[in-house]
């Protein structure tokens, strides 16, 4: 471990201790240590599993739920002492002598190489990178710790900030020291279930904190990229980042998301936006202090200052008073009133749409650079238009989502003209709350609907004949996407896009936004269905029949991208999948959702966010070139026949596991999967219908992975891919063919360094005590001897010695944490084996064993990051 990193986490690591002893005494840390060195032992091979097992057994359920909250708060602060030092480094590396790589200064310099300065303009002018927030329960921690973590993180910047003196690093250490006290005394496990707007407040931070200061920084990294004097003349980079958000809108599944959350959920958005814009352009506009004299107004601001002045004759002589012989200030604090009438709705002063403001901006920036002030003209005031640009009032467009099938029953009762269900009655009334949406912010804030398990192109014309229903024939722009989640969902794509062309609501649309059409498509369904393997390859040509389609027919094609954190929901380094895409499906266009804990794990820092959007900026506009498209397309071409090879024998050993008779009932008995849903993750049920579940059907993909995760198996995220290789290896030449796949297409090893990066998170010796729960010696060792498959031909085609060999920050992430996740493992299937017993519970007892098991499958989570 590097030393400044080994410095924060002793640092951190002794303040709780400290705090640890304080609440609960010398003993209870003297515990905590016994456990900590006793699974390290282990990991050496010096003591077993067993009596590691043992040791845990001895304590009360009391002094466990403790010490399991001990290494819940360590992980959490070891995560932040890891985000700290990756900030370091990157600020480290950034020299300015070479570009950072995957930066856009590098994609660009790439690109130019490439195309020339003609084209890499015509490339910029259509890129677009469209993150979507989504709500789906895979971020275990509360708000509350969150927050804690933040107020925690800011100490040890202040602490470690070099330069400071002993005074200020005395008073940075108690603060520090009172922060984790807050950590340790807050319920790391919520008490009430989470409700959608709950959920919509919690993404608000990301948007709050870093989201809408990191944006324009961006942009201005693809500016200065573009050319020399960014900040001194009108930018060359266009704002091409549109932020979009299910939470709130996505009712598929969800019976808590109703019209009246989808139209509070926009409020709320409207409302944090329209205060950030309010307090940027008050900043600006105060620190805008040039005089007439140095900076005189054009004729076009005098104008507009006068117009003003009769609208609103006492506050624009206020603001004459208060910035005499100011006119650009006068006009930017103007602006800023406008901006909190929109927010109070004043309907007198209030801007009717954002490009109203940009208009009175714009002015003002003309004004300042018609007078010389060039570097006011397109310094911060060029920020404030960027972020108008990308957030408009309404943040980021809500987008709504529905199962197919509930659109075809409200359709038929609609049809059958007798009274309505309550849930086509709720169909109906989404519909208006997108109609009103559209009337109050715009068509821009909601205008796409999500269908999920598109079969036909009559799921898509469901959409349309219900708008018009609900309205009466005026019913709002819409966008339908289907969205293809099976493996023959996918492959029939291509013929239900050919149905969709012929309905005339899709033509519509299609001769008004330039024949562009979205489609999304499932990575979490198909690769819980076929495995990580064969998913893999069906998505691929999924995109690969879908881009040719699209060329046929003249239609600008959008592929929306359902990816979730973990690996065994289509997780992984961002940027890498975007360069693993098929060649022209990119076409600078990428759009993504973003799950549960990513959405912090990107986005909770300013640093590590603009690095992350630059990386897959940069990711996006290579993958739209020819020279990397003609490489992915060879490369696809050479080695299809192998991939097929792998991804059959892969399918095939993953449905004799997972659709042999009893499997469903086995895997909910050697996991938490009951206890995940009294975890309050999120608003919505973590499975369809009731009882235990009878088949994978049954089993949503985000706790089918997340408990997966908790026993330290992770099947979704390799299982498989042993026998696949396997099939390859019995050839002479197969080994070589293999090798030279992982070389050569990006696919190939994306495909097995994200497995690689599970096994690793992977732990056989405790997975084994989890399998062995359920009874089924069978299925136990059916999946350990496909792990022991997988980990060794993995190793083999790689030519690596160990897992994670050539990812040495990954690799010391995983070996830091893992003993300690051991530790919370081994408590938790101590109280998984206690509620399982069949032993008569009191009350009280099985509600001390509930907490244990929750606080360490919520520290579990913390350990692993990407758990679902």
């Amino acid at each position: 471990m590097p030393d400044e990193l080994r410095a924060d986490v002793r640092l951190l690591g002794g303040l709780l201790g400290q705090v640890i002893a304080e609440h609960g005494g010398p003993d209870l840390l003297a515990d905590v240590e016994k456990l900590r060195k006793a699974v390290i032992a282990a990991r050496r091979g010096d003591v077993t599993v067993d009596e590691v097992a043992a040791l845990v057994d001895t304590w009360p359920i009391e002094r466990a739920v403790l010490i399991a909250r001990a290494f819940t708060c360590y992980f959490h602060l070891a995560n932040l002492a890891e985000e700290h030092f990756r900030i370091r480094t990157l600020r480290a590396r950034d020299t300015g002598e070479t570009p950072l790589p995957d930066s856009l200064v590098q994609a660009v310099l790439e690109v130019k190489k490439d195309l020339g300065d003609a084209r890499v303009a015509e490339l910029i002018e259509g890129l677009e990178l469209r993150p979507v927030m989504t709500a789906h329960p895979t971020e275990a921690r509360r708000r509350a710790v969150v927050t804690a973590i933040q107020r925690i993180s800011a100490q040890l910047a202040e602490y470690t900030m070099p330069g400071r003196g002993s005074g200020e690093r005395a008073e940075s250490k108690r603060r520090l020291l009172e922060e984790i006290d807050i950590l340790w005394c807050t319920s790391q496990v919520r008490s009430t279930k989470l409700d959608p707007l709950d959920e919509v407040r919690t993404a608000m931070a990301a948007f709050d904190e870093t989201l809408f200061r990191v944006v324009p920084l961006v942009y201005r990294s693809l500016d200065a990229a573009l050319g020399e004097g960014t900040g001194t003349r009108a930018p060359m980079a266009r704002p091409f980042i549109r932020y979009g958000s299910w939470i709130g809108g996505d009712r598929d599944g969800n019976p808590n998301v109703t019209a009246s959350v989808t139209r509070r959920a926009l409020q709320i958005q409207a409302e944090h936006v329209l205060l950030a814009l309010e307090n940027a352009t008050t900043r600006i506009g105060r620190a805008l202090t040039l005089g007439a004299r140095h900076a005189e107004p054009s004729p076009a601001l005098k104008a507009a200052l006068a117009a003003a002045e009769d609208a609103v004759p006492d506050m624009v002589s206020e603001l004459g008073t208060r910035s005499p012989a100011e006119p650009h200030r006068q006009w930017m604090l103007y602006i800023a009133a406008r901006v909190v009438a929109t927010r109070r709705r004043d309907l007198d002063l209030a801007y009717r749409s954002p490009d109203e403001m940009l208009a009175d901006l714009r002015l003002c920036q003309e004004s300042l650079a018609a007078a010389g002030a060039t570097r006011q003209a397109y310094g911060e005031l060029q920020h404030l238009i960027w972020q108008v640009e990308t957030f408009g009032f309404h943040l980021a467009e809500l987008e709504v989502r529905q199962h197919s099938q509930v659109h075809a029953a409200a359709l038929e009762e609609v049809r059958a003209g007798g009274p309505l269900s309550e849930r086509t009655e709720e169909v109906l009334a989404t519909i208006r709350v997108i109609a009103w949406i559209q009337e109050r912010f715009g068509v821009k804030a909601c205008s796409r609907y999500v269908v999920s398990f598109t079969r036909t192109s009559d799921d898509v014309a469901a959409v349309y004949e219900l708008a018009d229903h609900a309205l009466g024939g005026r019913a709002p722009v819409l966008d339908v996407v289907p969205l293809f989640e099976s493996g023959a969902d996918l492959a029939n794509a291509p013929a239900v896009l050919s149905g969709m062309l012929e309905l005339e609501p899709v033509q519509r649309r299609l001769a008004t936004n330039h024949r562009l059409l979205e489609v999304m498509l499932g990575y979490s369904d198909s690769a819980k269905e076929l495995g990580p393997a064969a998913a893999t390859l069906a998505l691929y040509q999924a995109q690969e029949r879908l881009t040719a389609w699209a060329a046929e027919h003249d239609v600008r094609l959008r592929l929306f991208h359902g990816r979730g954190g973990a690996l065994g929901r289509g997780g992984g380094p961002a940027n890498r999948a975007v360069l693993a895409q098929a060649p022209g499906s990119v076409a600078g266009r990428f759009k993504v959702t973003e799950q549960g804990e990513v959405i912090f794990a990107r986005y909770g820092h300013a640093a590590i966010a603009r690095r992350h959007m630059e990386q897959v900026t940069n990711a996006v506009l290579l993958a739209s070139t020819p020279a990397v498209e003609a490489r992915t397309a060879d490369a696809a071409s050479r080695f299809r026949p192998l991939a097929e090879r792998v991804a059959a024998a892969s399918e095939r050993a993953y449905r004799a596991l997972t659709e042999a008779p009893g499997f469903p009932e086995w895997f909910a008995l050697v996991s938490p999967l009951e206890e995940i849903g009294a975890l309050r993750l999120g608003s919505r049920p973590a499975r369809r219908g009731l009882g235990a579940p009878r088949s994978l059907d049954d089993l949503r993909a985000i706790p089918w992975v997340f408990a997966w995760a908790q026993t330290r198996v992770n099947l979704p995220g390799w299982y498989g891919l042993g026998s696949g290789l396997a099939a390859i290896l019995e050839s002479d030449s197969g080994l070589e063919e293999l090798r030279a796949a992982y070389r050569e297409w990006p696919l190939f090893a994306s495909l097995l360094d994200n497995i690689e990066m599970s096994l690793a998170k992977t732990d056989r010796a405790i997975a084994s005590r989890y399998l062995a729960l359920g009874g089924r010696d069978d299925f136990a060792r059916q999946v350990l001897a496909e792990y022991d498959l997988t980990r060794k031909l993995v190793l083999t085609v790689t030519g690596h010695s160990r897992l994670l060999e050539n990812r040495r920050v990954l690799s010391r992430a995983v070996q830091l944490r893992d003993p300690y996740v051991d530790a919370l493992s081994h408590l938790q299937l101590r109280a998984l084996k206690a509620l399982r017993s069949g032993d008569t519970l009191t009350g009280a007892e099985r509600e001390r064993l509930s907490t244990l098991l929750l606080l360490s499958v919520n520290g579990v989570a913390a350990g692993l990051q990407n758990t679902g």
